[in-house]
């Protein structure tokens, strides 16, 4: 049975009409109606929703159907490397942001008498930053390029 099918089994065991399920998923009927004839699917957060509704486990949703199954995988994928890229560009962020307090610091040295240190020793502003920038830029790209592959 694919999901469309199982989906209208349940919705009407529990005598609701499509309506009724839009509202409490809070989705359109035309939505329910186009997942019930497959000629869409929903997302993970809204099968989650409705395993929870229907009382099933998301297994029973989704096994017997390989195109649900493959467009929740691929979901799921999509929302993992954005947070992954993101880690990766925060990364840059704060090798940069550390670059630009050593050269403040020293222009501040070098144009007036002032003798600023930079505490925590000389490899880790010399490298840390260039390591930082270098690693957080590097993985944002083959985070990129990995998620333009699939």
């Amino acid at each position: 049975m694919v999901f469309g099918e199982k989906l209208k089994r349940e919705r009407t065991n529990k005598g609701w009409s499509q309506g009724e399920l839009a509202e409490q998923l809070f989705v359109s009927r035309q939505s329910v109606s186009k997942w019930e004839n497959g000629q869409n699917y929903p997302s993970i957060e809204i099968i989650i929703r409705l395993s929870d509704l229907f009382g099933v486990t998301i297994d029973e949703l989704l096994r017997s159907d390989e195109e649900l199954t493959e467009k929740v995988i691929q979901d799921s994928k999509q929302l993992a490397y954005p947070r992954v890229k993101f880690m990766f560009d925060v990364l840059f962020l704060i090798g940069l942001i550390l670059l630009v307090i050593k050269l403040i610091v020293l222009g501040v040295n070098h144009f007036t008498s002032m003798d600023a240190a930079l505490y925590g020793g000389s490899f880790l502003w010399n490298f840390g930053p260039l390591i930082l920038m270098l690693g957080g830029g590097f993985g944002s790209g083959v985070v990129k390029d990995k998620y333009r592959e699939e």
